[in-house]
């Protein structure tokens, strides 16, 4: 490579890497490969023939509106709608609380362009999703990771890391990517104690809230803050900033996300998108409104929430039947992933490898920690993309390649005994 443009990169790129999911949808393309590992929604959701109808409605009846520049925030009729949807979860917002970002990825740019100095602790689960800490090492943060369990980020264990001074928290708390797991009412009421405590802010990631195939719906963060803290009945003030998208409901190319935040936060968050992109699509905003309109959405998710609940029900049901009892996962409530943890000694880079000669992929668990090491011994599995019978399927050659790492540890044990 040529050093003439190497040698003038930002030194805030050398820390950049690419995606390691992107990198392996490259690897997974091939028909023979059983993929769980890229997060993505199943094709046979997708609403085509009512995209096509909202097409034709917008391009025959907006088309001047939908082809010209638009408004940085995002199109007033879907904002009012994402406020109105979102008030039914307890969040108290308007359309001026609503910012329209191409996907929620550029809503975590945004929020690391805007909060992020270089050298500043962010407070991250441990796993966490990729994609954030993807943007927000861009802006050179550092990081302070807490363990999670079955119920989400363990509060308990708060206490010297809030003392640190993080910048800010970053919260997935609705079937978490990639732990699949949700954060248990009783630590949503501490975390946002103890974040109002040490006046450390929360971001809050939900893009997978909807998706929720049993249990019962927990209130957002964004909900309690206001509500433990006697905050005022809007969104003016506040300790959260709330995240979600339309990548898992309705379609991830239309990359359209959302950022809920108090007037005077959108409005800084305003400049910096006008920097970036000037607005997000005008037309793809229409289009998603006339998609959604008409109570269309709420029955779409329920169409969602039936395949993938039955398909997490398949994978949780081969785990099982296939899998040796050393290995254990989580059991998601909801969302698309599920979080193996392998028996000490196990490496997922090396069982990735095996389970490619075995024509099955997944996401190895470094991938989800700022320090990679930590998650070798984890690997993330995605349910909601392949139908039941490759599920079923991929699991079976999965434990073929877990059981013959397995017999080899058991083999280099046995060998290194018998020198002692």
């Amino acid at each position: 490579m040529s050093t003439a443009w190497t040698s003038r990169y930002a030194l805030r790129t050398k820390a950049v890497k690419s995606s390691a999911i992107r990198e392996l949808l490259k690897i997974t393309q091939r028909p023979e490969v059983i993929s769980f590992a890229g997060g993505l929604p199943a094709p046979d959701v997708f609403p085509t023939e009512r995209f096509r109808e909202a097409c034709c409605r917008v391009l025959e009846q907006k088309a001047k509106l939908a082809l010209q520049y638009g408004a940085t925030e995002g199109y007033e009729p879907l904002r009012e709608m994402i406020a109105r949807h979102t008030s039914r979860y307890g969040i108290k917002a308007k359309p001026e609380n609503v910012l329209i970002t191409s996907g929620s990825q550029q809503a975590l740019d945004l929020i690391g362009k805007l909060l992020i100095n270089p050298g500043d602790r962010i407070l991250i689960e441990a796993p966490t999703y990729l994609g954030a800490l993807q943007a927000f090492t861009v802006y050179g943060a550092e990081y302070v990771s807490v363990p999670c369990d079955d119920h989400g980020i363990r509060t308990d264990l708060l206490d010297k890391p809030l003392r640190s001074g993080p910048k800010f928290m970053y919260i997935l708390p609705n079937f978490q990517n990639p732990g699949g797991t949700t954060l248990s009412e009783g630590r949503r009421h501490e975390l946002v104690l103890l974040a109002d405590r040490f006046g450390i802010p929360i971001i809050e990631d939900d893009p997978y809230g909807q998706l929720r195939y049993e249990g019962e719906h927990l209130p957002p963060l964004v909900v309690l803050d206001r509500k433990n803290l006697r905050r005022d009945n809007g969104y003016s003030i506040g300790n959260v900033i709330y995240l979600s998208t339309f990548s898992k409901t309705l379609a991830p190319g239309l990359r359209l996300g959302w950022i809920i935040a108090p007037p005077e936060v959108i409005a800084k968050l305003v400049q910096l998108k006008q920097g970036a992109d000037l607005h997000t699509s005008t037309f793809i905003q229409m289009l998603a409104y006339e998609v959604a309109r008409d109570n269309f959405l709420d029955e779409h998710v329920k169409l969602i929430r039936r395949v993938y609940g039955e398909r997490r029900d398949v994978m949780l049901a081969a785990l099982q039947e296939f899998f040796p009892p050393e290995v254990t996962w989580t059991h998601p409530q909801g969302g698309l992933f599920l979080w193996v943890t392998l028996p000490e000694g196990m490496n997922s880079q090396k069982l990735f490898e095996a389970g490619l000669k075995e024509n099955v992929a997944f996401v190895p668990g470094d991938s989800f920690y700022p320090n990679g090491q930590e998650g070798l011994g984890h690997l993330r599995l995605n349910f909601s993309n392949a139908e039941p019978q490759q599920i079923r399927e991929g699991i079976r050659r999965l434990s073929i390649a877990v059981k013959r790492q397995m017999q080899e540890l058991h083999l280099i044990d046995a060998l290194l005994q018998s020198h002692n």
